[in-house]
């Protein structure tokens, strides 16, 4: 997965954004849905990894499995795992992962909110 590619499937989703809010790492990108916050990347970082929220259970069973899932760097190790996207893990498999971590951030937001993303 090359970094546009990355950044094209976060930006695809519902009302997501991009944003660069922290003035010591301009080259972070978050991608945002409400102005929270459903995954980070450095997209020029070698290699290229992406921080993406996950159910508790699964990050831990996701970690075991497959070596390029880590607990979250400088994040919430039981809520964010970082994937590093060195070809080992399916495409689709990432596009789940970031699919499933929007669905969670979405899932907390304020019912009004939700409706307005079409998501009851």
């Amino acid at each position: 997965m090359t970094p546009s590619e990355l950044q094209q499937h976060c930006l695809a989703q519902n009302a997501a954004w991009e944003d660069h809010p922290f003035s010591g790492m301009p080259e972070l990108s978050t991608f945002k849905v409400k102005d929270r916050i459903f995954a980070f990347s450095s997209l020029d970082a070698q290699p290229l990894t992406v921080s993406l929220k996950c159910e508790p259970e699964l990050a831990v069973s996701l970690r075991a499995a497959h070596p390029a899932i880590a607990p979250g760097w400088h994040l919430n190790k039981r809520h964010w795992n970082t994937v590093t996207l060195d070809g080992s893990l399916p495409d689709t498999m990432v596009y789940e992962l970031i699919e499933d971590s929007y669905d969670l951030v979405v899932a907390k937001l304020p019912r009004g909110e939700r409706l307005l993303l079409d998501r009851p």
